[in-house]
This record gives structure tokens, C-alpha cells and sequence, in this order.
């Protein structure tokens, strides 16, 4: 039950599915390998027609909302296949809706291998940052993010982040890289770390309790705490952590008493709406790994405002933090930190997201692997003080 006053957060953050299709064939995509399978029925590019509806909606929920600022990640599919000039249409379209009403960032999360002297000059041109999915090293990249006839995009990869490195240094934001249990750690870290860019999240396979995610041999009963500790460990241990790794970032933050802005971690409302090409509006993608229509709203930019969102059952679950949580949740030692893990991960079927997390195993152990380096740092900062 909601309690008296409480008020849904407006939304701040679109991830705009401007494609809906791809040309690498990522064996674990939650858009294409996954229970719903409504992908088929999407055109393939938003119409610029849906584009400018976007645009009027999300200029009216500023409005509406006094928003000062808002997010587009432009995305997909792989949003590049639109081509150039499609990018540079849309983001001007986008761009005139909030003129005079709020700033807007623009994203684009990619995986590189379509990035050419044009296209990287567009997305200068437009101010679009640029994140790049990439699982670490060619060993890494090559057990999933592969051509549809079984070619590596490595090579691709690399030469779309010097292309783009070439025309604009800062164009690159950040990258995304999916645990696989089976790459080296140390590798993986090592290679992201060499492109020298600013943030780094490494992202758990989406699963749950009904789908459950990979394991395998070789690690404890917290196997992807287990992974992401030696990389905490190496990051930890630098001099200046120059790479910003997300997820560890936050759980210190919040074990210090600050906030995390991490969808994998906290309990802080979500302020996320996905649009697919056909302009429907639906909640996060991700849950598209659950069962098919998870993300639907029945509502489309044509003719719903974002309001209208306010008030799906789904939405209100993302924003009401710890009444959204399983008792077990709530009687951890780590509620605040974890907030339950993500959404997604907490499904299970015939009782739906009141769950924990299928990752709560492995969440504990690297929360509390990484409070017990922070209550030893600090009580050696404290004994030299003395």
C-alpha cells in the first residue's frame, strides 16, 4: 500500500529504440535471445514522425514536471545502422522539441563496429557520448558478441574506438562489458582499462529465479562475487583509480551513507521509460528476459502522455524503494546497499518481482568483501591520526 503523500519521481531518463535490429548476433542479448520476442513485430528504424512525437512528449513532462534536465541514450538493436545522417536528423529534432524548456544529454550506446570518419563526426557534431559494449579482450569479445556467420567483431570493435578516438577524444563515455565466468578477470579489466575511458559497468547475465543465470566450475557458491573481487582487489589497490567501475563506486557510496545511482544496486526510485521504434512506451528492456510483454505499457507517444506511465503498476514498483522488497530483503543487514538487486533478476514465475534477487548470494559477498577493505582502511586512517 502506498503511503499518504507519496508522489511517482516524473521521468528523466529515455532509452530510445531507434533500431530494432543489429548486425552482430550476441548469443546472451536480452532483445533477441530471450522470452519476448516482440522485436519481430517492430519496424525496423523510427519513423522521424515518431521521432518528433518523442520529442513533443518529453518537452511536455518537462514542462508539466519543471524539469531542468533529461537523458537520451539512443539505442537499439544497434542504433548506428540508421546511418548518419538519420543520427544527425533525429538528435536535431530532439534537440529543437527542449530548446528553451530543459537541457538534454544525448547517448549512444553501441557496439562500435559501424563507427566511420562520418558517423563519428555527426555524433561530435551533435554532442552524442558514445558507450560501447565490449566484454574485454578478444577472448572475452569472441565467446559472444559475434557476426551472424561466426566471424569475431574484435577487430572492428577496436577500430570503431580509434576511429571515434581520432575525430574527438571525449566522444567516448564509457564502457559496458557482460561477466562471463569463463574470462580472465584480470584480463578483461586490463583491456578496458587500456582504452582509457572514463567509466567502466560490468553487468551481471541477465536472469532469474526462473531462467536461471550461467555458472560454472572452478568458484565458490558466489562465483560472480568471486569474479568481480579480483577486479575490485587490482582496482582498488591503484594509486588513482582512473577507470570509474560503477558498481563498486556505488556500493562504496552507499556503505559511506551516500547515494548510488546504479540500477543493480540501492533502492533509489527509477526514472527510466524505454521507447521501441513504433514510439510504444514501455519500462525497462530488460525485463524483456522475463516473460514476453514484461515491458509493455499499452501506451504509445502517438497518443499517450508520459504522465500516463505514472501510474503503471510496473513504474510505481521501480519507485516505491523498500515496500517493493521481500521480507528476506528487508531483513538483511545490507538492505540499503543492495536494495534487492535489480529488478529483473528478481522474477520468478507465479510470484512475479517480490523476490530476491537471483544474485543475492553473490551481492552479500561483494558488498561485504568490499565493507570489511573500507572498515580496514579507515581504521588505519584513524590509528595514523592518533
Amino acid at each position: 500500500m502506498l503511503q499518504a503523500g507519496w508522489r511517482a519521481s516524473p521521468f528523466t531518463e529515455f532509452v530510445v529504440k531507434i533500431a530494432s535490429r543489429c548486425n552482430l548476433d550476441c548469443d546472451y542479448c536480452y532483445m533477441y535471445h530471450a522470452a519476448d520476442q516482440s522485436w519481430r513485430a517492430q519496424p525496423k528504424l523510427m519513423t522521424v514522425d515518431t521521432v518528433a512525437a518523442l520529442g513533443r512528449r518529453i518537452a511536455e513532462h518537462a514542462r508539466t514536471h519543471s524539469l531542468t534536465r533529461v537523458g537520451v541514450s539512443l539505442h537499439g538493436g544497434e542504433p548506428l545502422l540508421a546511418g548518419p545522417a538519420y543520427i544527425d536528423k533525429a538528435a536535431s529534432m530532439l534537440r529543437a522539441q527542449l530548446d528553451g524548456i530543459c537541457e538534454m544529454s544525448l547517448v549512444c550506446q553501441t557496439n562500435a563496429t559501424l563507427i566511420t570518419v562520418e558517423m563519428a563526426k555527426v555524433l561530435q557534431r551533435n554532442q552524442i557520448r558514445v558507450g560501447v559494449s565490449l566484454d574485454g579482450d578478444r577472448a572475452a569479445n569472441d565467446r559472444h558478441r559475434l557476426y551472424r556467420d561466426g566471424r569475431s567483431s574484435f577487430a572492428a570493435v577496436m577500430d570503431g574506438i580509434e576511429t571515434l578516438r581520432a575525430v574527438d577524444e571525449s566522444l567516448l563515455s564509457g564502457i559496458l562489458a557482460t561477466i562471463d565466468l569463463q574470462n580472465d578477470p584480470v584480463a578483461a579489466y586490463e583491456q578496458i582499462s587500456s582504452l582509457g575511458v572514463e567509466n567502466c559497468d560490468f553487468l551481471f547475465p541477465h536472469g532469474n529465479w526462473t531462467i536461471p543465470p550461467p555458472t560454472c566450475g572452478g568458484f565458490s557458491q558466489t562465483p560472480y562475487a568471486d569474479w568481480l573481487s579480483t577486479i575490485f582487489d587490482l582496482w582498488y589497490s591503484q594509486p588513482r583509480q582512473s577507470l570509474k567501475v560503477r558498481i563498486f563506486r556505488d556500493i562504496m557510496n552507499l556503505l559511506l551513507g551516500g547515494a548510488g545511482g546504479f540500477e543493480m544496486v540501492g533502492h533509489g526510485a527509477v526514472t527510466l521509460l524505454s521507447i521501441e521504434t513504433d514510439g510504444a512506451i514501455e519500462l525497462v528492456d530488460t525485463l524483456k528476459t522475463t516473460y514476453e510483454g514484461a515491458a509493455a505499457t499499452s501506451l504509445t507517444v502517438h497518443g499517450s502522455r508520459l504522465d500516463d506511465a505514472l501510474t503503471h503498476p510496473g513504474v510505481l514498483a521501480r519507485q516505491i524503494g523498500l515496500d517493493a522488497l521481500a521480507t528476506q530483503c528487508l531483513d538483511c543487514r545490507f538492505r540499503d546497499v543492495c536494495g534487492g538487486g535489480m529488478y529483473t533478476h528478481r522474477y520468478r514465475a507465479g510470484s512475479g518481482f517480490k523476490n530476491p534477487s537471483v544474485y543475492c548470494a553473490d551481492l552479500y559477498a561483494l558488498i561485504e568483501r568490499i565493507e570489511r577493505t573500507l572498515h580496514a582502511d579507515l581504521a588505519a586512517m584513524n590509528g595514523a591520526q592518533k
